[in-house]
């Protein structure tokens, strides 16, 4: 197997490691602001795919942890190329329905996540049943939070955002996420999700049922990276088989766990 890693960062470079460590061939990196030349593996280093001098292999799977701002052209870029994309990039899901059609276009592969995390996914069906089990009590209410480092890029996260949704789809009360800072107390119908960006925390999802009588907090705290990186290898595997099947097309990490 032939990893192609977009975005040489801290993720980026653990998921090398850790692919290094199974096997797997490094085909080159993509980061348009390292300065070096080769990799920790020794593979090359490209400014942009654009650049690269050799031509993607068969059996090569991409995985992009880059930026926001960079995620929807990634996309597109390794769609032109049919180099299926792993994307942990989270920050560009406004223009997935845009993703997806340039995507089936190109007859392409695609598989996305706000989280790779295993423990998060399963965290999602567990936000989905409680919600479900809690919105037959008026009595409570529902809100969340969720803690990342200061160097994160987006606020709030991903994982924030799916979670909210999740919440939203089995709430007969709850209608509208409102993760912004509030001056004025929340609407029954608003589901407040804070987020907090401070120091080194690798991640921490929470909801909180509450009411005057009690209170019942789930939450899902990440120690380090190895979930997500474990995870993002076990995605790159999945969508190459995918691609190697002749199948094209949009998946989510929760569809490929399944």
């Amino acid at each position: 197997m032939n990893l192609i890693i977009s975005g040489y960062g801290k993720m980026g470079k653990a998921i090398e490691k850790k692919a290094v460590e199974k096997g797997w061939k490094i085909a080159f990196v993509i980061d348009q602001q390292y300065e070096k030349e080769t990799a920790w593996s020794g593979s090359p280093i490209y400014k942009s795919l654009n650049d690269v001098k050799m031509a993607a292999q068969a059996n090569s799977v991409a995985v992009d942890f880059t930026h926001p701002d960079a995620a929807f052209d990634n996309i597109k870029n390794f769609a032109e190329k049919k180099i299926p994309l792993v994307i942990g990039t989270t920050g560009w899901l406004d223009k997935l329905d845009e993703a997806r059609r340039i995507v089936e276009k190109n007859e392409s592969c695609l598989l996305w996540s706000s989280n790779f995390s295993l423990g998060v996914n399963l965290f999602y069906k567990i936000a989905e049943y409680a919600a479900s089990l809690m919105d037959k009590y008026d009595e409570y209410d529902a809100g969340g939070w969720e803690f990342h480092h200061n160097q994160k890029a987006d606020s709030p996260s991903g994982t924030a955002k799916i979670l909210a949704q999740k919440i939203l789809a089995k709430s007969s009360r709850k209608t509208t996420a409102v993760y912004d800072k509030l001056e004025r107390p929340p609407k029954p119908s608003e589901l407040h999700f804070a987020s907090l960006r401070i120091g080194a925390v690798p991640g921490e999802h929470g909801l909180l049922f509450d009411c005057g009588a009690d209170s019942i907090q789930i939450k899902h705290t990440a120690r380090n990276r190895d979930g997500l990186v474990s995870g993002a290898l076990s995605a790159c595997k999945w969508l190459l088989e995918q691609s190697l099947l002749g199948k094209s097309g949009v998946w989510t990490f929760e569809e490929a766990c399944e």
